[in-house]
């Protein structure tokens, strides 16, 4: 059986989800095929390369250290640091004051940040601010005929929704690329703690990090993050940090020059079939409190231990990890109202947001490896060591623009292990530090919140 050409092109549209898109994004092209360069045509100037200048001390030769070898040659007593070049994407949200949302793992650590936009200008760009936590970035370039790509509500994606992929994948050039959304809510590919990706099967490889992830309407849903891939290119399984995190995380960073987080004191675990029928439930998603702290407000707020929390301010919640990454990202002193069910009875629980409690003071001893830290150790006996079941450090203070600013660390921030191996002391932080080639990693408590911060 034959069918009309007009039919099979309808068809196809209709299968990809072009019907009903604005006339600005035409479904068909000249010849009647279908086609998304309308589309593609129209958002990709807000799509922008970010080459990343670092410094990065040279390999460490054996004849540097030779005291005769360095006085005959005239030479330092350490190599000088060598320049290196890495390259990501990012994406125009605001026109008017040139803001551009990337990652915070393409600008970490970086001297100099270049963005490129597709009409081949360039521009040195100033860093707004940064969250780790989240690995989302703000940078600031001239407001000089720029395009922006509209925020759209990451809450409404579904799985099977198509998306378009942007970005610079291996420093090639700006280069598309389409899939649908695989999955919502991913977590667990760090331990960072604020994770809620979409996942995608867009092509997504070295390069697109940063870079936008986009409806069929033209709108930012996401900004690419991650792959997962054995040789570390793709394999069809790529994450985006969603919209509507970023522009909470944008907020604060052009508000603040970074992400205020508060607290409410809970400890809480994802419900599994064995922890529901312990505490008789019969849930499959939801948040269980597993601690509440004493004089917390979640305390104040009458949350209980057991208490299953399965939505905030009416979005339902499905894991404790979407939980955590977005009481991470509710402002300090704004009022929160948690759904709960409790045994057979479901109730709502209002609470307020606090800042964390003020653990740092202005002494403490510098710390070699993180110029402009301070640090405090923890005594044993103290509260604090009772919680964390042991020692560790507390930030005393950290320098605006240091390097450990711009690595990540705040004051207050309690640092309990390194490269997972529990510190007590900030000798052993150094011994583990100073042994690790490559770069460490660093394990803290923030508010309620763990995270890891990776050190170059």
């Amino acid at each position: 059986m034959r069918f009309p050409c007009r039919l099979i092109v309808a068809s196809f549209l209709a299968l990809l989800g072009l019907v009903g898109l604005p006339a600005a994004h035409a479904q068909q092209d000249a010849r009647g095929l279908p086609t998304l360069a309308p589309l593609v045509n129209e958002v990709t100037p807000a799509v922008v390369n970010v080459s990343v200048i670092t410094r990065s001390p040279l390999e460490d030769n054996p004849l540097y250290r030779d005291p005769f070898f360095r006085r005959f040659f005239n030479l330092p007593d350490k190599p000088p640091p060598q320049q290196e070049q890495a390259a990501g994407s990012g994406v125009i949200v605001d026109a008017r004051n040139g803001y551009v949302l990337t990652n915070n793992h393409v600008i970490r650590q970086a001297e100099r940040v270049i963005v490129t936009l597709k009409d081949g200008r360039q521009f040195d760009a100033r860093l707004v601010g940064t969250d780790p936590g989240t690995d989302v970035a703000v940078l600031q370039i001239p407001a000089q005929s720029l395009t922006a790509l509209k925020l759209g509500d990451s809450d409404a994606l579904q799985v099977g929704d198509y998306v378009i992929a942007i970005g610079n994948p291996f420093g090639i050039g700006q280069t598309v690329t389409s899939g649908i959304v695989s999955a919502l809510g991913r977590s667990g590919l760090s331990p960072e703690g604020y994770e809620h990706f979409i996942q995608t099967d867009a092509s997504i490889n070295p390069g697109n990090s940063g870079g936008a992830l986009i409806n069929l309407r033209g709108e930012l849903v996401g900004i690419n993050t991650a792959i997962i891939g054995p040789s570390g290119g793709n394999v069809g399984i790529g994450f985006a940090v969603p919209s509507n995190m970023a522009r909470a995380v944008m907020s604060q960073i052009t508000q603040f020059g970074e992400v205020k987080r508060g607290r409410l004191g809970l400890e809480m675990v994802d419900i599994t079939p064995a922890i529901a029928k312990k505490i008789g439930v019969s849930l499959v998603a939801g948040a269980v409190i597993a601690a509440v702290q004493p004089g917390s407000p979640a305390e104040k707020g009458g949350l209980r231990e057991r208490d299953v929390i399965v939505a905030l301010n009416g979005r339902p919640i499905r894991s404790a990890a979407e939980l955590r990454a977005r009481l991470g990202l509710t402002p300090i002193g704004e009022e929160v109202e948690l759904t709960v069910q409790r045994g057979a009875e479901k109730r709502s629980i209002k609470t307020r947001i606090e800042a964390p409690e003020d653990r740092a003071d202005s002494a403490g001893q510098g710390v070699p490896q993180l110029p402009g830290m301070k640090v405090v150790q923890i005594e044993r006996g103290s509260q604090l060591y009772q919680q964390l079941r042991g020692g560790g450090l507390v930030v005393s203070a950290v320098e605006p623009g240091s390097a450990a600013h711009k690595t990540g660390f705040r004051p207050g921030d309690i640092l309990y292990a390194v490269n997972r191996r529990r510190i007590q002391t900030l000798g052993e932080f150094q011994k583990v530090a100073n042994a690790s080639k490559g770069g460490y990693a660093v394990s803290l408590l923030r508010g309620d919140f763990n995270l890891t911060i990776n050190v170059r």
